[in-house]
């Protein structure tokens, strides 16, 4: 059950706001800046909530804002990784090159549940359905295998940028899915050598990486990807300072 602490920080915290003119951006990425996302300190500790936007702001991130998130990949049966294209209407990092599917979980009871990190596992089946249109009801909480967190920050552009506390799940499982348009641009299945190719050619193909995406796969991802049927635990209760 949640924490004690959790449901007075329900009760008590509310949100931040800050003026920002958002008339630009695309309608649907717009109304999912209202999301409250759960703000944690360095030891992914919740000390509180913020709406999406608020934790994106670069203003925000410079004085230390910081948030919960999740970085979904997804395996098929012969041990290729799917990567998506973030949608150009996202409001940051659009257009980029990415693990199968990154957010955050958020400031609601069924995702601040950290036992078994049940609340992050219940968010990333949320939004396998709504960026890839992957039915829920074919993914069991526990077939996600939880591998580690990594702490980062990095600016998307002036305004905009990522400050996360990352879970890494992976899920290996043939499971149909249809992009949704306004999330997902493009996909594509990899194998290690084609991820290694795709990364190494990237600057020179006009491909942009995310980020978090870049940093995962240049510390973790293949040692991890050899060993899918068999993932090392050890690393589940460190959060890797990148």
């Amino acid at each position: 059950s949640i924490c004690t602490h959790c449901l007075l920080l329900l009760q008590r915290c509310p949100p931040n706001t800050m003026s920002v003119d958002l008339s630009s951006y695309d309608d649907e990425q717009v109304k999912l800046m209202a999301e409250e996302c759960i703000l944690v300190d360095g030891d992914d500790k919740v000390v509180g909530h913020d709406s999406k936007k608020n934790c994106h702001l670069m203003t925000n991130i410079e004085k230390g804002l910081l948030h919960r998130a999740f970085s979904v990949f997804l395996f098929n049966s012969e041990g290729k990784l799917l990567l998506q294209q973030r949608a150009d209407e996202k409001i940051t990092f659009p257009g980029y090159w990415t693990n199968t599917c990154c957010s955050h979980p958020l400031y609601r009871p069924e995702e601040l549940e950290d036992k078994d990190q049940a609340g992050v596992r219940f968010a990333a089946r949320r939004k396998l359905e709504h960026e890839l249109g992957i039915n829920p009801a074919e993914i069991e909480l526990d077939e996600f295998t939880y591998l580690t967190r990594i702490h980062y920050l990095a600016p998307s552009d002036g305004t905009w940028g990522e400050h996360e506390v990352d879970y890494i799940l992976f899920l290996q499982k043939d499971v149909a899915f249809t992009p949704v348009a306004n999330e997902v641009k493009d996909t594509r299945w990899v194998s290690p050598e084609e991820l290694k190719e795709l990364m190494a050619t990237a600057e020179e193909q006009g491909l942009k990486i995310t980020p978090w995406f870049k940093l995962i796969v240049e510390n973790f991802i293949f040692k991890w990807w050899e060993k899918l049927g068999d993932l090392d635990l050890s690393q589940q209760d460190m959060v890797h300072k990148m």
